[in-house]
């Protein structure tokens, strides 16, 4: 996935949100510093919301229930994925991949999962804490390998 793709699928998804919230144009307008003419333009397709303000939105409703079924979870590790071109946090504690993640593989204490919705590569530990994201499967594959010559 690409910052384009993911604005698109945000953009997708604005009207939705927007109603599930219960807020009307002018109030998600105000909520997301934009004007009402904007996101009407947004919401008919006719422009797009652009980096900042979906991530201003998805940051502002990561509750959403749109949202989540959209990415598979909560796109905030999608937004720090895409932002940061792989990325690693040590500490996140997961769920483990109950819901939205398929097992690839296991490497020593280490296991790769792979995003069912959005595609998105992940390295958790033995304790179920993301080690590193990434949507190159080369990338995670060669940390996965590094990580277990640390130890």
């Amino acid at each position: 996935m690409k910052k384009e793709e993911f604005i698109n699928m945000v953009d997708e998804k604005l009207k939705l949100i927007r109603n599930e919230k219960g807020y009307t144009q002018d109030k998600m307008a105000e909520v997301l510093g934009i004007s009402k003419k904007t996101l009407v333009q947004a919401e008919k397709r006719r422009s797009s919301l652009g980096w900042a303000h979906a991530v201003a939105l998805c940051t502002i409703f990561k509750d959403s229930e749109v949202l989540q079924m959209t990415f598979g979870g909560d796109p905030q590790d999608i937004i720090l994925t895409l932002a940061f071109d792989g990325y690693e946090v040590g500490s996140h504690k997961t769920m483990g991949g109950r819901i939205w993640w398929k097992d690839i593989t296991k490497m020593g204490n280490y296991q790769v999962q792979k995003n069912i919705i959005s595609k998105y590569y992940r390295i958790l530990d033995e304790e179920d804490r993301r080690m590193v994201s990434s949507f190159e499967e080369e990338y995670i594959y060669d940390r996965l390998k590094e990580l277990n010559q640390d130890k």
